[in-house]
């Protein structure tokens, strides 16, 4: 992995500091991004924002095991899941490293075969490591679209469900000015490690 300004924050970083930041600063960026309106709530309307909570900080990186490995002894994180070809995703190499509060992963390309692939090698290709995606987990994903859709947000994927044998997540993307891709999560009805297509993993 190279030398980025993310990774050289985070490896500096209290980790203790860095758990009990995430949260904050991410629903600190999604309201700024969106307009100072967007935790606002009419009388019939519940605010979104107060619902929500961090998911995941998904980086692209050029080595995810490397970067896992380091950014797991440096913070005191757990790698917890894994997603690659051998889990039927033949375009990524992916790692889930958690402690409480906190969720990063770190996913890097293998091949480029469709959409994905050329977003990740095009976000490479242009900035080099860092953060793809910052992931808000809320209660109803389709109220939480519609919602920040209606308030200047770019609709970069409709809600959909993903399932295994694990259950099924609710999923939909947003991007907001800057560029910055927001994945809105519903995990209620789902009990395995990550998203379907990751499977338990603990390297470190």
């Amino acid at each position: 992995m190279t030398d980025t300004a993310a990774e050289s924050a985070l490896l500096t970083a209290e980790p203790a500091l860095l758990t009990a930041d995430l949260t904050a600063d991410l629903t600190a960026d999604l309201t700024a991004d969106l307009g100072a309106d967007f935790g606002a709530a009419g009388p019939d309307e519940p605010g979104l924002l107060p619902m929500g909570r961090a998911d995941a900080v998904v980086f692209v990186v050029g080595d995810a095991e490397r970067a896992a490995h380091r950014y797991a002894v440096a913070l005191g994180l757990r790698c917890t899941a894994y997603a690659g070809p051998e889990t039927g995703e033949p375009e990524i190499v992916s790692y889930v490293l958690q402690a409480p509060g906190t969720r990063f992963v770190l996913t890097s390309l293998v091949q480029v075969i469709g959409p994905r692939g050329r977003e990740l090698a095009g976000h490479l290709a242009r900035q080099g490591d860092g953060v793809i995606d910052l992931s808000v987990a809320v209660p109803d994903v389709c109220y939480a679209y519609d919602y920040a859709v209606d308030r200047g947000a770019a609709s970069l994927a409709e809600p959909y469900e993903v399932r295994d044998a694990y259950g099924t997540v609710v999923l939909a993307a947003i991007g907001v000015p800057g560029g910055t891709r927001h994945t809105l999560v519903d995990r209620s009805r789902y009990r395995g490690p990550y998203l379907p297509g990751y499977v338990p993993c603990e390297r470190w």
